[in-house]
């Protein structure tokens, strides 16, 4: 059946403003049978059938790239007339998780063949009263915006309709698709621990780093303001609430007795809250209804105490960044990057079974559907800000082959082909003397990894030079794309191209020093910029193995937690017999320090928290790099 057939795209009216919440209201009737609940919105949706929460969280995607859900909501149901109610939520500002589309909701009940109730402008429509619209208050500038709610203003819309009029129709040009993937599903809520209990304040500890929905339940003798704040870890026995711009808190307008408040589509991750009210509340409950997608772990037993702690936290760490996709932190930015996720996809071929293959595949879709002028994928998908990590597009093309490898789904690999080429082709247009450059324009971050030399300089103008870590990648990028095109029967266009890389590359080593340098001439080397070098395959037997016992003896200048997979991996390229038990000490030494902090998750950095001034998270995806080595080293590890 055609999916929302005589279904209209509807808003409240002509002129949303940002931030603003618009809420949906319909009747209808019903016999018996499965009924089926077809529904897309620009930006957010929660939904109600007969009052009763159903559903939330409308996936990450683009106006050309629209995702419907398809919510079974019979057991919702009863026999005569019903009510369906929609909250949405519309952003309308860019941030590196959302990209503006035209606010818009569209639905349609299917009973087998029937239609039950569709979206149009019959369907009733109001702005909040009990959201506060227009607010524009963010938590941090990837999350996007908090959200202020006033519950002495709360009615029964959601079973009445109270005060709405006739939608407008809105015309939106989607082509709409079915979510790729299952939605997340709540579990129970939380346990929780009050830590501190004063008469207007409360901190409460979750025991571990939770994602989910902020829900808070509490008596007040008064109207009055409450404020909620939300936090990873404790400074001064608080949360940290205010970090540089970023402030990691709600506001809630309490209704003198029971205040009961779940906000279904403001995803939080936390392990510790406070409550903060003008007067005296009596606290029942203040925690997160957790939201998880479910996956199933490949059973997998370490003898070492120490290295299974490791690869639980590193395994924990991965689900507890699964949403609509793979995020960065889900406490600071959830933010999907395609080197963050080629770790994350890596790492769950082998934490979970079938290697997670159509989460995978929706993550590699997603990115590709991005679509820049510059023919580079933005910083994140979907993303609506106009700034790239031009490194990240080859990682990529790697993660692309990886997939490949270990799926062998050439369906999924021929409809990204082109963005493969798309990348590709940049790289070769912004190239010099047979060498990859840096990309000058302010809106390209020449970032490689967040140590000297290779940060890069956000948003300023860079020089047009290549430096050894871009052609190194660049080399990578075009052995995966020969592979591919090896695999999936297409003639590879680019041998040329590569030999002249790898012979120019050469340029950066530094014999004196058996070493490449980032930049000619500077004396930069990097363990990171090294390892590269040996998975391009560029420097001989002999230098490679010079360039191991370099990296290990600690000479130089160390990568981060999230780039030593590229280190180990070079290692191992190298000689795995030699190496394989000195990166198990490594990861030993460092990932310890997280299992005796009493950590639930592996870090962003080795700094933890006080890493980026204060701001660095105690949850971070990328870092979970200890789940492939462990795999891959196991036979070392008996």
């Amino acid at each position: 059946m055609e999916v929302f057939k005589n279904s209209k795209w509807i808003w409240v009216d002509e002129n949303p403003q940002t931030d603003c919440y618009g809420e949906f209201f319909t009747r209808f009737n019903y016999e018996n049978g499965k009924v089926i609940c077809n529904l897309s919105c620009d930006s957010d949706y929660v939904l109600f059938i007969n009052g009763k929460f159903v559903s939330s969280n409308q996936y990450g995607d683009f106006e050309w790239y629209k995702i419907y859900d398809s919510i079974d909501v019979t057991d919702y149901l009863k026999k005569g007339e019903n009510t369906l109610a929609v909250l949405v939520w519309y952003f309308g500002v860019d941030s590196q998780r959302y990209k503006i589309g035209k606010a818009g909701l569209i639905f349609e009940l299917l009973n087998g063949e029937k239609i039950l109730s569709r979206s149009d402008e019959k369907v009733l429509s109001r702005y909040s009263k009990a959201y506060q619209n227009g607010r524009e208050k963010f938590v941090t500038t990837q999350l996007g915006f908090s959200f202020a709610y006033d519950a002495t203003r709360e009615d029964d819309w959601v079973i009445s309709g109270k005060d709405c009029a006739e939608s407008v129709v809105v015309k939106k040009e989607c082509e709409l698709f079915p979510r790729p993937i299952k939605k997340q599903v709540l579990l129970p809520k939380a346990d929780i621990k009050i830590l501190k209990a004063e008469n207007n304040y409360y901190l409460v500890d979750l025991g571990e780093e939770t994602v989910g929905l902020p829900t808070v339940k509490f008596i007040s003798q008064e109207n009055q303001s409450v404020r909620v704040d939300w936090g990873e870890d404790l400074f001064d026995g608080h949360v940290r609430r205010i970090i540089g711009e970023r402030d990691f808190s709600f506001d809630y307008f309490a209704k003198s007795g029971l205040n009961e408040y779940t906000n279904y589509a403001f995803r939080i991750s936390c392990r510790y809250l406070e409550i903060y009210s003008e007067k005296p509340i009596e606290l029942k409950y203040l925690g997160v209804i957790p939201q998880v997608y479910q996956v199933e772990e490949k059973p997998f037993k370490l003898n070492d105490e120490l290295d299974q702690k490791i690869y639980d936290l590193c395994v924990n760490t991965l689900k507890k960044c699964m949403m609509e996709h793979y995020v960065d932190t889900p406490w600071r930015e959830q933010c999907l990057y395609s080197y963050d996720s080629r770790n994350q996809i890596l790492c769950g071929f082998y934490a979970f079974e079938n290697g997670n293959k159509d989460y995978a595949k929706a993550n590699l879709k997603l990115i590709g559907m991005d679509r820049r002028d510059d023919g580079l994928l933005a910083i994140c998908y979907p993303c609506g800000n106009d700034l790239t990590i031009p490194s990240f597009s080859l990682y990529y093309v790697l993660a692309i082959k990886e997939y490949l490898d270990h799926t062998d789904d050439k369906e999924l690999i021929i409809d990204l082909y082109p963005k493969i080429l798309s990348i590709i082709t940049t790289f070769i247009n912004n190239s010099s003397g047979g060498l990859a450059c840096k990309f000058e324009d302010v809106n390209n971050w020449n970032f490689y990894d967040w140590t000297e030399y290779m940060e890069g300089r956000i948003f300023q103008k860079d020089d047009k030079k290549p430096d050894s870590v871009i052609n190194f990648l660049f080399i990578i990028a075009l052995k995966c794309l020969k592979e591919i095109d090896e695999k999936i029967g297409k003639e590879f266009n680019y041998e040329d191209t590569l030999n002249e890389c790898v012979e120019k590359v050469k340029t950066f080593f530094v014999k004196e020093r058996g070493l490449f340098e980032v930049n000619k001439g500077k004396g930069e080397f990097t363990v990171l910029a090294n390892a590269l070098a040996i998975l391009a395959g560029v420097p001989s037997k002999e230098e490679s193995e010079f360039i191991c016992n370099e990296i290990a003896s600690g000479n130089i200048l160390d990568c981060t937690l999230s780039m030593k997979i590229l280190k180990y991996q070079a290692l191992l390229l190298s000689d795995e017999k030699k190496w394989a038990n000195w990166i198990l000490g490594e990861i030993r030494r460092e990932y310890s320090v997280m299992v005796e902090s009493g950590s639930s998750c592996v870090w962003e950095t080795i700094d933890g928290a006080k890493a980026f001034g204060n701001a660095g998270s105690l949850c971070h995806g990328w870092s979970a790099v200890p789940v492939y080595v462990y795999h891959v080293l196991k036979k070392y590890l008996a």
